[in-house]
């Protein structure tokens, strides 16, 4: 089945998930975003252990997610987390240096809480001492989840309206809109959507 973008949507999904969250959703996906990755294959399926798997090729990128006891909405969620994941994996230099600078500052800046639960889980990581802080490969994946769940948040919003999560965990407004704002820079939103009101 075709999707947005020329994305195909493989395997048999209920007509529901399909109809009004997998369409919308991938129609949402800013054509900037979009373009950076080869063509997406979606299959939502029952049958998986983990909520969602993903796999590269230059031909192609495969995602899974599952769908059994997994409402509609979140099931969305993961597609967007892998999307968000393979688009990191293919930031350019100049882009990585300006999310870092910015996830830097909200670090000096004393900011606690994360996007989601799996980039507040590496931040704690992270800070957990001057050794962490110093290891490379607890950095980047801190700044993939960091990245994965902002994009995912900002796909999100451009769906539909979303309310802001808030306390010490969840990512104060300024840095959230902040993020926002940068990923809006790079993959402006597509004909039709906004990140934020008029």
């Amino acid at each position: 089945m075709r999707l947005a973008h020329g994305w195909e949507l493989a395997g048999r999904a209920p007509d529901g998930l399909v109809r009004d969250f997998i369409r919308p959703v991938v129609r949402a996906v800013p054509p900037a975003m979009a373009l950076r990755l080869p063509p997406c294959r979606i299959t939502a399926t029952p049958d998986l252990e983990a909520a969602s798997t993903w796999t590269d090729s230059p031909a192609r990128i495969d995602i899974t997610v599952a769908t059994a006891g997994v409402p509609d909405h979140d099931v969305v969620l993961e597609l967007l987390l892998c999307i968000g994941q393979a688009v990191w994996e293919r930031l350019s230099g100049g882009e990585l240096e300006e999310w870092w600078r910015l996830i830097a500052a909200e670090i000096r800046a004393g900011v606690e809480g994360e996007i989601d639960e799996q980039a507040l889980e590496e931040k704690l990581r992270l800070l957990a001492g001057p050794d962490a802080a110093r290891n490379r490969r607890i950095l980047g994946r801190y700044g993939r989840a960091a990245f994965a769940g902002t994009a995912a948040e900002y796909v999100h919003s451009l769906w539909h309206d979303v309310t802001v999560r808030t306390g010490p965990d969840h990512l104060p407004a300024v840095a959230l809109r902040a993020r926002l704002e940068l990923l809006a820079g790079w993959f402006p939103p597509g004909r039709g959507y906004r990140l934020f009101p008029r």
